[in-house]
């Protein structure tokens, strides 16, 4: 099996449509930044009480195994029919999924993943793989979910915090792959004036760095009443990518550790990124 290349666009293959989706969403990322894209398929097999009358346990493995590998060939296949020129990696393991996607995090510009697994499951399973990967994982998650354009609006939650500066990064650089504009939010559940006007300055000097390193970006502040996740999922109805730190105060504390994140998740109509606190600055974008 070859070895990762550094910086590749990392995508999970399940055999499932929403994998095959985010793939595709993965492949457009990896090709606007001229990346590998690297297709990923991580199998276990249950061999605990496995019945006799079953096969022996080498040719469950070497089962699992191809039809894994015709999973990803198929959605490579995909990939270069849509993106011609792609340069595609492939992996098939033999692991547990967690634990096999944190290594590929080591070595990838960001790890992509779709809203609904094999056999229907989403929600709280997708949700808690990538409750699990921001935790452990290296590089941005992003959860593909919804529909989306490239030239919309890219979305992103910022409370000030050092998470919100990793988010900020992230979604900078994805507006300048696009061409696009971004819309940095910040949700509150009192805005009187005074408060409000504190706040913009707050979102104003957090951008500002930003701003002098993405020129060509467009950019908007939105001050939002209410709360973070209701403020989010509304503005993600127009939006190319939701984006967001996974731990902070005030607005969006606890972005990717609770019931935000699995609303956001389970529900956003667009791609959700989520970036690990530890990423800041050019980390976020390297």
């Amino acid at each position: 099996m070859p070895s990762a290349t550094e910086g590749s666009i990392v995508a999970g293959i399940d055999g499932s449509r929403s994998a095959r989706t985010a793939a595709l969403w993965a492949a457009g990322a990896a090709s606007r930044r001229k990346l590998p894209l690297r297709l990923v398929h991580v199998y276990a097999v249950p061999l605990a009480n496995v019945p006799s009358v079953l096969p022996p346990a080498e040719t469950i493995r070497a089962g699992f195994a191809k039809l894994g590998e015709g999973w990803v060939s198929q959605v490579r296949e995909a990939a270069l029919t849509r993106f011609p020129g792609l340069v595609v990696e492939t992996a098939v393991k033999e692991w547990s999924a967690v634990p096999a996607l944190v290594q590929e995090s080591s070595t990838a510009r960001m790890l992509v993943l779709g809203s609904r697994g094999l056999g229907g499951f989403t929600g709280p399973l997708i949700g808690s793989t990538a409750v699990a990967l921001a935790k452990q994982g290296h590089c941005p998650i992003v959860v593909v979910r919804g529909a989306w354009r490239d030239d919309d609006r890219i979305v992103v939650g910022t409370d000030g915090s050092p998470a919100s500066e990793g988010a900020l990064g992230f979604g900078f650089d994805e507006a300048s792959s696009r061409n696009t504009g971004l819309t940095v939010a910040r949700a509150w559940s009192d805005l009187p004036d005074r408060v409000e006007d504190d706040e913009r300055k707050s979102v104003e000097e957090q951008v500002a760095p930003w701003r002098d390193k993405y020129p060509e970006v467009a950019v908007e502040v939105v001050l939002c009443r209410g709360r973070a996740v209701r403020a989010l999922l509304e503005l993600g109805k127009r939006a190319g990518l939701l984006v967001v730190g996974c731990r902070g105060r005030g607005g969006f504390e606890g972005m990717l550790l609770g019931s935000t994140s699995q609303a956001l998740i389970a529900h956003a109509e667009c791609p959700v990124a989520v970036v690990r606190p530890a990423m800041r600055g050019d980390d976020a974008d390297r």
